[in-house]
């Protein structure tokens, strides 16, 4: 399978390859281009540290970027620790932590356990409390010894729904699929969807508001309207952007809009569409 966006991000995935690290036993892949202030990248269920390749490239030479792929084992908790073990390796003190989506509950629980790592924390797409999530498919299955092509047929069957709907996004999802469907193997993938299923409860943000930016998007299919109000009102951002069409996948679906953000957030000259000025901002 190929088409355009996957051929793009394979000839970003050739020049950046993926780097193997083991922190506290656990085996992390990730990406560490640029210079300067850090921007740190945590992806969700269905990504790679190069699912950002596009903000990636476009950011490089002008803040640093270290972004990360999830191990075969641990969960929430341990990962916390395995994000600062990162950081301390590649000698970064503080980051701009943003996550998306499970990434996005990871980076809260950070905020929490580790605010002074922290310079700003960025949920993106993301949820404050699994309340419920163990009901659902495929987080009601037992994640441990359900069929493999069972858990990856609920993926398939969720961005076939997508496409239906989105005709104009099919490249996205082709480019999705191939990361369920093999590119995030087994192990990696049972674990990510147990991480969430069994995630603790997010402690106090441990960080000011001013501090604190939220993502959300008026189509996202897995985050619905309840619970993007419950995440702005438990970390009362700075700011809080919101994309009127970008689904769950934005930073793929609208990448100028996205990095254009992104500049915003991290103070540099905005190349890409104008957010403006207030708390909250909307394109």
């Amino acid at each position: 399978m190929t088409n355009a966006l996957i051929a793009d991000r394979d000839r970003f995935s050739g020049k950046h390859p993926e780097q193997r690290i083991v922190l506290n036993g656990r085996e992390w892949g990730y990406l560490d281009v640029g210079e300067g202030p850090v921007l740190l990248l945590i992806p969700g269920t269905l990504g790679r540290c190069d699912i950002f390749w596009r903000q990636v490239e476009s950011l490089k030479d002008r803040i640093r970027v270290l972004a990360t792929s999830y191990p075969a084992n641990g969960g929430v908790v341990e990962w916390a620790d395995d994000i600062v073990a990162l950081m301390d390796r590649r000698n970064v003190e503080t980051a701009t932590i943003l996550g998306t989506s499970l990434g996005g509950y990871l980076a809260q629980y950070i905020a929490g356990k580790h605010p002074e790592r922290m310079d700003r924390l960025v949920g993106a797409n993301t949820l404050d409390s699994i309340a419920g999530h163990d009901q659902r498919p495929p987080y009601s299955l037992d994640l441990d010894t359900a069929p493999i092509n069972d858990l990856r047929a609920g993926f398939a069957n969720g961005l076939e729904d997508w496409r239906a709907a989105h005709p104009d996004q099919s490249d996205l999802v082709d480019l999705l699929l191939m990361e369920v469907g093999g590119r995030i193997p087994e192990l990696e993938l049972r674990r990510r969807l147990d991480a969430l299923k069994r995630a603790p409860a997010l402690p106090p943000v441990g960080l000011a508001a001013e501090r604190i930016v939220t993502i959300e998007a008026d189509d996202d299919p897995l985050i619905p309207p309840a619970m993007r109000a419950s995440v702005r009102a438990r970390l009362q951002p700075k700011v809080a952007y919101r994309f009127l069409q970008g689904g769950h996948f934005p930073y793929i679906a609208r990448p100028k809009t996205y990095t254009a953000l992104l500049e915003q957030v991290m103070g540099l000259d905005v190349t890409g569409p104008e957010w403006g000025t207030k708390a909250e901002r909307a394109l």
